[in-house]
């Protein structure tokens, strides 16, 4: 059985790390390249780095802040934050991430996944998908926004699973599941939308925006049928570590891949 992946998420903006709620009211947590370090000895599968203002304000990824972070860790990373063309994508792959995450580009041009899938591999180009839930609908839909580092966001009118669906037909190789309704509010991930999205596509897909205890983790795995747990909160403010989180699961019966010093590691 394919072992389950924790990724702590690293929220940049002006070169720091930082955490909201429903993508509004960021405060600082941190130092990137200090974070991706300190993550990637606890044990991390991977590491997100998101620019999440590099969209909103038509400006290039951080490239010098990526490269340091990169030098950081030898653990998978993804980057993302205004890409717009394939020669973006090369640059950040070229500065050390293994993976680039599209959202606002891909939604204005989805030939974008196409053109980078192509060039670079599926495997390299991951759908970072920020979905709200649309009030009142029945049975349940939900919208996907873009430029969501500029308070919350803008409304596309695209349905999040025709666009999942559609995204992976064009060669995304991984969906991140982003609810911006469960943002930042460590109250659980919105399990619904991650086992609709996960039932209908066929690529890994992996749970992002609600963590709040290990036990998030576990259902989103379990009930919402994620591949892996994206969090950011419970990790940046050291309510839980990545350690003790792994243990919890690995006691519930999830495949995990335990770090060289954890009990019953070998």
């Amino acid at each position: 059985m394919l072992t389950r992946r924790i990724i702590p998420c690293l929220d940049v903006r002006d070169g720091r790390v930082v955490k909201g709620v429903k993508f509004r009211d960021h405060r600082y947590a941190g130092d990137p390249v200090e974070l991706a370090a300190f993550y990637n000895g606890e044990g991390a599968d991977e590491i997100v780095f998101y620019d999440i203002t590099a969209s909103s304000d038509e400006r290039p990824i951080m490239l010098d802040v990526v490269e340091r972070t990169a030098s950081q860790v030898f653990i998978p990373l993804t980057v993302g934050g205004g890409l717009r063309t394939v020669e973006d994508i090369r640059r950040m792959l070229a500065a050390g991430a293994d993976k680039v995450s599209v959202n606002t580009a891909a939604v204005q041009n989805p030939h974008l996944i196409t053109e980078g899938a192509q060039r670079f591999g599926s495997q390299c180009i991951v759908l970072g998908m920020d979905a709200r839930r649309v009030p009142d609908s029945r049975p349940p839909r939900w919208e996907v926004f873009i430029y969501t580092g500029a308070d919350g966001g803008r409304g596309t009118g695209l349905d999040a699973i025709d666009w999942a669906r559609k995204a992976v037909d064009l060669g995304a190789g991984e969906i991140v599941v982003n609810s911006i309704d469960a943002d930042g509010t460590q109250t659980g991930y919105d399990l619904e939308l991650l086992r609709t999205v996960s039932e209908q596509v066929t690529v890994p897909v992996v749970a992002s925006g609600g963590a709040g205890t290990p036990e998030d983790l576990y259902q989103a795995l379990v009930l919402g049928r994620a591949d892996a747990v994206l969090a950011a909160s419970i990790f940046h403010y050291g309510m839980y570590s990545i350690r003790d989180t792994k243990e919890y699961l690995a006691e519930r019966g999830i495949p995990v891949r335990l770090h060289k010093t954890m009990k019953n590691s070998g």
